[in-house]
């Protein structure tokens, strides 16, 4: 169904209140969620329906671990990942805006960071190159394997130019998690390449793959590789959960890192040079029927601008329609 953005957006905040969020942490969701709704992205408000993101009983204050210079670690108090991580970035911008670099890992978080690619878009509108990557519990085989072993372990990577900034964020599985409950929500069958069911087999049926496990994205070892690396990056680096270790289910680590290109080169230079290169790829000869070669963030870029001019969007019929069950609850 057509549904105005406001209207999406007011029914989305009370059903992050429902779920225990104070004012400041309903922003900060409300923000995240809405940047991957308006992108047509499977990390927005379909986090809120079915079991939803209730604050943790347990949540205290967020705490620094360890620091330097460069550097920080924070526990998360079994915080929301979105409030955690919005704070490592923010730690992160701090530290790379004095010294050109930061590191900043989170661990004991126990729901997601939301779309990773909103805060890899936020770090490059500052002028910096960052770098997130985010673990999760495990619903991710690996290459030749039908066990769950990783999470969808998404990165992204955002890099400015003279204009939009160019932001690539992924997951390494074949498909995300919330993809599945999307299609589960909706009644509809997932591709046949994508997950398979508890017994190893190949299915089409969302629910059965969640109880089973999604393929790495390319099907292949590469994609397990990829996979791989992000666990170790936000499990043992910053003593998160993987594999069966350290309570993944529990304790969800994340990492960004944040650069100053002015450390090679100046600023403007880089900046120049990228928007040099982003034009070039757009130049590129096309193919038969195709209209326009999209570097990775601008077809979500203008996806979310037309949106936000015409005041609407599309919904799903079931997923608006148990939104607004939660927000009026």
């Amino acid at each position: 169904m057509r549904v105005k953005v406001s209207e999406l957006k007011r029914l989305a905040s009370k059903a992050i209140k429902y779920y225990g969020y104070d004012d400041k942490e309903t922003k900060i969701i409300l923000d995240i969620l809405m940047y991957a709704q308006l992108r047509g992205n499977n990390q927005g408000i379909v986090k809120l329906i079915g079991k939803g993101i209730p604050k943790s009983g347990k949540a205290g204050k967020i705490k620094v671990l360890k620091q330097t210079k460069l550097s920080a670690l924070l526990d998360g108090n079994q915080n929301m990942g979105m409030v955690v991580v919005t704070r490592a970035m923010e730690i992160a911008l701090q530290k790379a805006r004095q010294h050109g670099f930061a590191i900043v890992g989170t661990n004991n978080t126990c729901s997601s960071t939301g779309a990773i690619g909103y805060y890899a878009d936020k770090i490059a509108k500052k002028g910096f190159i960052g770098l997130v990557f985010a673990g999760s519990p495990e619903t991710v085989t690996t290459h030749g394997s039908y066990e769950a072993l990783f999470g969808t372990n998404p990165l992204a990577v955002g890099i400015p130019s003279n204009k939009e900034p160019m932001v690539f964020d992924m997951a390494t599985s074949a498909m995300a998690y919330f993809g599945l409950v999307q299609a589960n929500t909706a009644g509809q069958k997932i591709p046949g390449d994508v997950a398979y069911d508890s017994k190893g087999k190949l299915t089409t049926d969302p629910a059965k793959a969640m109880e089973g496990a999604i393929l790495p994205f390319d099907r292949n070892y590469k994609g397990a590789g990829l996979a791989l690396i992000v666990e170790a990056l936000c499990g043992p680096l910053v003593g998160g959960g993987f594999i069966n270790y350290n309570n993944p289910r529990t304790n969800w680590g994340n990492l960004i890192i944040i650069i100053d290109p002015k450390l090679l080169v100046s600023k403007n230079t880089f900046k120049q040079n990228i928007t040099k290169l982003i034009n070039r790829v757009k130049r590129a000869k096309k193919q038969p029927r195709v209209k326009e070669i999209f570097v990775p963030g601008e077809r979500g870029n203008k996806l979310t601008q037309k949106r936000l001019r015409s005041g609407w969007i599309e919904a799903e019929n079931n997923l608006y329609r148990q939104l607004k069950k939660v927000a009026e609850a």
